[in-house]
């Protein structure tokens, strides 16, 4: 079932599988993990000798709890909260909040687990953690939203701090969101510290936090077409999924590297142009207005829309951008993306792709840029917004952006220098698990058992 070859791995994925029945998410990324570091494992015995991937995939701390809140109609809902923090051992617990109808204990595992070795390849200080609720913020009045985000803060203040677990936004968590968190917190706790990220402009928050995501995939895919393939962005035709923000920050920056956009979706379809998706068009209706992506129509008549989001993977392109949820490409949209003669495809959202679906990628060498590498844009600004936190002190937009293209690139060359040590240069999977792994077992070990 594991098509692990190490004693070490089979044993501890067997353990991971018994002790987390149900959680598909979650096995599946640590499974992920364990497949691709064997190689490592086998040159250091000292790993297993101090159990430290047992110590690993378990994580430092769960939290569950209830939120309760009363909506428009002064009728009370009640929602799960999670926060997950996962491992310290070389910084302050770091990830986002996840307001979404899907979201679990396995999802957030997932998500807090590949945290660790994404913000161990920025080269920051910063452990990894997970977090959100099953709340759902569509159709939801601000008043709504704010009376849900202060209850959901009055139980989390007590878990986060800015020297212990710094949250940031994510799926369902924008600027509204982490303002109505951050005045609550403020309010509880009586200080103003930087104990979220992803803040409004006007009270400590970083430029080009927002574009951070988008911006960091297109440098990272953009030295990886370079490094591996000579080549570019420039004269490519696109596909990213999803138009939340990632997404759309992705169509900006390719726009401007020189590719062309040629389609774009939401949960409901997507939308196609061969000439190209507008960004000050798709930006107005998302950011704006917040409607459905088929709203576009209505700017350019010439686009054709399709109610069929996964159906997307089957046009023909250059790149893929994959920026919408986990395991939105299976094997079949894998195999339809060869076919249809894309030469990359680079992870906007975090593991969008199955694991079969990934090693497909990889044996028909591709340039794959993986999630926790491809779209850690997003935690290194966010890392970049607590040091001006500390600083008391803001950085020019130009001064942010080209922090974040360094250390894109920085990721990529790291990644690509393991990959060609333990594997080969397109399984990149295998690159940045180990080249994250690698700083993390460090401090473990340094630390003694904790």
């Amino acid at each position: 079932m594991s098509n692990l070859n190490n004693e070490y791995t089979k044993r501890v994925f067997e353990k991971v599988v018994k002790n987390n029945q149900g959680e598909n998410e979650y096995i599946q990324a640590v499974l992920e993990f364990l497949s691709s570091i064997e190689n490592y494992i086998d040159k250091h015995p000292e790993l297993e000798q101090n159990s430290l991937l047992e110590r690993l995939v378990e994580p430092e701390r769960l939290i569950e709890f209830r939120v309760s809140w009363v909506d428009d109609n002064n009728k009370v809902q009640v929602n799960k909260g999670y926060r997950v923090q996962f491992n310290s051992a070389i910084g302050p617990y770091k990830g986002g909040l996840r307001f979404h109808p899907t979201v679990n204990r396995s999802i957030m595992k997932f998500l807090g687990f590949e945290q660790i070795l994404k913000n161990s390849l920025t080269g920051l200080p910063l452990g990894g953690a997970k977090g959100g609720s099953d709340f759902d913020p569509k159709g939801k009045s601000d008043n709504e939203i704010m009376r849900f985000c202060q209850s959901f803060m009055s139980e989390l203040y007590r878990h986060i701090g800015q020297f212990t677990d710094v949250p940031a936004g994510d799926i369902g968590v924008g600027a509204r969101e982490i303002g109505y968190l951050f005045g609550y917190y403020k309010k509880l706790k009586n200080e103003y510290s930087g104990v979220l990220t992803g803040k409004g402009l006007s009270y400590g928050g970083s430029l080009v936090r927002k574009e951070a995501t988008g911006y960091g995939l297109c440098y990272f895919t953009n030295k990886m077409l370079e490094v591996m393939k000579n080549d570019s962005f420039k004269n490519k035709k696109v596909i990213i999924s999803g138009s939340g923000n990632v997404a759309l920050y992705a169509l900006q920056k390719a726009t401007e590297l020189g590719a062309t956009v040629i389609a774009m979706s939401d949960s409901n379809g997507y939308i196609y142009n061969e000439k190209g998706i507008d960004f000050k068009a798709l930006q107005e209706i998302k950011e704006q207005k917040r409607l459905r992506i088929r709203e576009y129509l209505n700017y350019d008549n010439s686009t054709i829309y399709s109610e069929n989001p996964k159906a997307i993977w089957k046009l023909k392109a250059d790149i893929a951008l994959p920026c919408a949820t986990q395991n939105e490409i299976g094997i079949e949209e894998a195999k339809a993306i060869v076919s249809n003669g894309f030469i990359c495809v680079s992870e906007g959202a975090n593991m969008p792709s199955t694991l079969e679906a990934t090693n497909y990628f990889i044996e028909h060498k591709l340039c794959y840029g993986p999630a926790k590498a491809a779209n850690a844009g997003g935690v290194l600004t966010s890392g970049f917004e607590m040091t001006q936190n500390s600083l008391r002190l803001p950085w020019s937009a130009l001064e942010v952006d080209a922090r974040l293209k360094k250390q894109m690139e920085n990721i990529f060359n790291q990644v690509h220098q393991t990959a060609l040590e333990y594997s080969n240069e397109f399984d990149t999977v295998t690159g940045a698990n180990i080249a994250g792994f690698e700083r993390v077992a460090k401090a473990m070990l340094e630390q003694g058992v904790i």
